[in-house]
């Protein structure tokens, strides 16, 4: 893995006078432009920090990772001076099991845990991956798959060279996520919050009530309409759950920070 700067997952601005941050982490080939806007619709509460992963988009020329471990051993490492003030994870589909886990490889080292993940449309980490195996898939068909599940767009299909480079990331962080083996560790001391779709072919409000074993402190899944994206689509809905949510924890770190 090549030398990079301290920060090369997180875009300008980090920095905040706000109590709390949150990180968020995209879904498989996805790219940290899809939190973007999420400041200015859950501020002035919270710093929104968007996580790129590498190999895609601005970073593109980075190698990708292909085993979650080392993943989370370089985020670990990039984010630690950021993860020492109060803060939550968000996370989407594949962004959901790197949340969790990298809050566990906190956890497991002592270090501070997230004042809560927020965790959307993805399964309970030991329950099989969303995603089936796509080794077994040519191009055109995983293409397929994909807008059939709401993961492309339709009019993709049309685009060979943007597939051409979307499809490689795709398949890597699929395969990372169905590497993924639960070990079983005791309940995290740290609340979760979980949304979902009621139309998504791929993760049910069963798989995310199944995360009630992984926490201390288990929520009941929202469910909201549309598919696995419905984030994308609708955004409005998820952002009215999660203002209380994030203004409550921010005025928990405001008050610690106060004393």
């Amino acid at each position: 893995m090549e030398t990079a700067p301290l920060t090369p997952y997180l875009e300008d601005g980090v920095g905040s006078d706000t109590a709390l941050r949150m990180f968020c982490f995209h879904h498989a080939g996805g790219e940290s432009s899809m939190y973007r806007a999420w400041h200015r619709a859950l501020g002035p509460h919270v710093t929104v920090v968007p996580v790129h992963l590498p190999g895609r988009g601005r970073r593109a020329e980075h190698e990708r990772f292909v085993d979650l471990d080392l993943l989370l051993d370089d985020l670990e490492h990039r984010l630690a001076e950021h993860l020492s003030s109060p803060h939550v994870f968000f996370g989407h589909s594949m962004g959901a099991l790197v949340a969790y886990r990298l809050a566990r490889r906190r956890d497991a080292g002592g270090r501070r845990l997230p004042e809560a993940l927020l965790l959307s449309a993805y399964a309970a980490p030991h329950l099989p991956a969303p995603l089936p195996p796509i080794d077994h898939l040519d191009d055109a068909l995983l293409a397929r798959f994909l807008t059939a599940i709401g993961g492309l767009p339709a009019e993709i299909l049309g685009w060979p060279a943007w597939l051409d480079a979307a499809l490689p990331v795709i398949r890597d962080d699929v395969r990372m996520c169905a590497d993924h083996r639960d070990p079983g560790e005791a309940p995290l001391a740290c609340p979760m919050h979980l949304f979902g779709a009621d139309a998504d072919p791929l993760v049910g409000e069963l798989d995310l009530r199944a995360w009630s074993r992984h926490t201390t402190h288990p929520t009941d899944p929202q469910i909201l309409e549309g598919d696995h994206f419905y984030l994308d689509e609708s955004p409005d809905e998820l952002f009215r759950l999660m203002r209380p949510l994030v203004r409550g924890y921010a005025r928990a770190a405001s008050a610690d920070r106060e004393e």
